[in-house]
């Protein structure tokens, strides 16, 4: 029994460092340099961003902090132009509605900043990586009848 529990601790990091590399953006603390991503699928949004904290702060933890807030903010920027890209039936944008709803824009900018965030990686120095995912769902609850 103690030599199967063993074998199992040695297992842990084996399994961790396996599923961490597979779907990561990032290996061996740099980004990697070619970056495939599906945006828009039929079910969801999914972005990517990339922050970076000012180096001169000494503070390790205030620097990780500070790049996945500007990652997180990054992201959301690139959500909105996916969103305000969509086709909506009767062939105007999200964008077009959006100048002349205020109420439909409040809600869209609510909806993006309540994204999830599925992933958060750092680099080596102390950059920030993070996924974030809007189901499609909680726009067309809005009412947003998009032709894809």
């Amino acid at each position: 029994m103690r030599i199967f529990v063993l074998f199992c601790l040695m297992l842990i990091p084996f399994v961790f460092n396996g599923c961490a590399s597979k779907s990561g953006f990032i290996k061996n603390g740099e980004i990697n340099q070619t970056i495939v991503q599906e945006a828009v699928d039929e079910e969801n949004i999914t972005v990517i961003g990339i922050g970076a904290a000012d180096p001169d702060i000494e503070n390790k933890t205030q620097r990780i902090a500070m790049s996945r807030n500007a990652a997180i903010v990054q992201a959301q920027y690139e959500m909105l132009a996916i969103v305000k890209g969509v086709t909506l039936t009767g062939g105007i944008t999200v964008e077009k509605t959006m100048e002349t709803d205020s109420l439909l824009s409040s809600k869209i900018n609510a909806e993006i900043k309540g994204a999830e965030v599925v992933k958060t990686e750092w680099t080596a120095d102390d950059g920030c990586m993070v996924t974030l995912k809007l189901p499609k769902k909680r726009l067309k609850a809005m009412g947003l009848k998009m032709i894809k």
